[in-house]
């Protein structure tokens, strides 16, 4: 069993810099998570406590059932691909992979019940490395050294490198971040096969958004060295636990707006920009479930579900276009709603005609709306999802003033500040 358990986690440096605060986590047995966030966030230092290149400040790190806050990381079990690669530049890619296997020790037991540990033969050193090698595909590469190899095929190496030690836990620190785009995508999918091939726990640390929602089985979304959030892909997307994590995930990020929400006899609206919308569906049914009362809100929506309407009505927010992006399948229109609020508009180019596509130019006037199903519904004062229960997954921290100032970590008005 491969679980990895961290409890009460907290990483200081010198005496006030706080780095990881309280983070509290159980990783199943096999599962791939990733950790992300903007730079700062902690989630590099909370892997290098989990590899052990870190001492903990606080708290308990388990892996397989046993605590390891005191062990060396080569008695972990577990195996780290690094951003830099970390390639040896005078050894062939065999002898990189098979590098760790040279030094490793396997336990021995005889007859008599003693046990010795011994090195690794060299019929089984080469069966390991081939056998990764022909998985990652660079078994043509394996006598080459590595300023022979592009970057992907490094990353591979690095990768394989880990493989072959057959470890209880993977641990990955934003191993693709030195590639190019059209690398990245394509070793982002050769991970989602080899995860496939590997009978292991993967944590994997990334602040790309986008390899964080088609890799992980969930994603843990980091702030200021707190967990916001932690959820599948689909969870976070949907049901954001605040506004960092609504603004953080996707892209475009996600428009808000000051708004206020309104309860009445007929159930819900929205008041934004002078127009009043419906809350209608399922998060009309929740707010009154919730008993939400009327108030200031922040409401955000998704650029994607901003619709075009070919007329004023009273549901639609009149826009003027102040720059146009083609992004080839769909067109990102930047624009000023009535009451100054910038936002952005996500629109397929296949739902548009050639003549449609050239009206919406800088200084055009537009009509867009959405329904009431894409809205979230904020607090203005702590920046909480309305709909989403803040101690259920999620360790969206509560801080006094006296904390706010030791910490430096304003939590009011997120929308303004973040």
């Amino acid at each position: 069993m491969a679980t990895v358990k961290l409890t009460n986690v907290k990483k200081i440096y010198g005496k006030n810099t706080v780095a990881v605060h309280d983070f509290n986590l159980e990783i199943a047995d096999k599962e791939f998570i990733v950790f992300v966030g903007p730079s700062g966030c902690g989630k590099s230092t909370t892997l290098r406590m989990i590899a052990g290149l870190e001492e903990i400040t606080e708290g308990t790190i388990e892996i397989g059932g046993k605590v390891v806050n005191d062990l060396q990381p080569k008695d972990r079990d577990i195996a780290m691909v690094f951003q830099n690669y970390a390639l040896y530049p005078h050894l062939t890619v065999f002898e990189n992979m098979a590098f760790a296997l040279r030094l490793k020790r396997v336990p021995v037991t005889d007859e008599k019940g003693n046990t010795r540990y011994v090195k690794l033969t060299q019929d089984e050193i080469y069966k390991r490395v081939t056998e990764a090698a022909d998985i990652l595909g660079i078994s043509e590469y394996l006598l080459r050294r590595p300023r022979e190899l592009s970057g992907g095929q490094r990353q591979r190496v690095a990768i394989g490198r880990a493989m072959v030690r057959d470890s209880q836990v993977f641990l990955m620190d934003e191993p693709l971040s030195n590639l190019d785009a059209k690398l990245r995508n394509q070793m982002r999918a050769e991970l989602i096969l080899l995860r496939e091939k590997i009978d292991s726990t993967f944590i994997y640390v990334t602040h790309d958004q986008t390899e964080a929602m088609t890799l992980g089985d969930r994603i843990v979304i980091m702030k200021d060295g707190f967990i916001q959030q932690v959820g599948t892909p689909t969870e976070v997307f949907e049901m954001p636990g605040n506004l960092f994590v609504a603004e953080f995930i996707g892209a475009p990020k996600m428009n808000t707006f000051n708004a206020r929400l309104i309860k009445d006899d007929g159930g819900y609206t929205v008041e934004v920009c002078g127009v009043k919308m419906p809350v209608d569906g399922e998060k009309g049914e929740e707010l009154a479930k919730r008993q939400i009362p009327s108030s200031a809100i922040v409401l955000g929506v998704r650029p994607e579900h901003i619709t075009l309407t070919g007329r004023a009505n009273p549901a639609a927010l009149p826009c003027v276009i102040r720059v146009t992006e083609m992004m080839g399948s769909e067109l990102h229109l930047h624009v000023t709603a009535p009451q100054g609020e910038q936002l952005i508009v996500r629109i397929p180019t296949v739902s548009l005609t050639s003549a449609q596509v050239a009206a919406l130019t800088a200084g055009a006037k537009i009509f867009v709306t959405f329904r009431g199903k894409v809205m979230h519904f904020f607090s203005q004062d702590t920046g909480i999802n309305l709909l989403t229960d803040a101690q259920a997954g999620q360790q969206v921290p509560q801080i006094t003033q006296n904390q706010q100032e030791k910490d430096e970590m304003p939590v009011k008005n997120w929308h303004l500040k973040n």
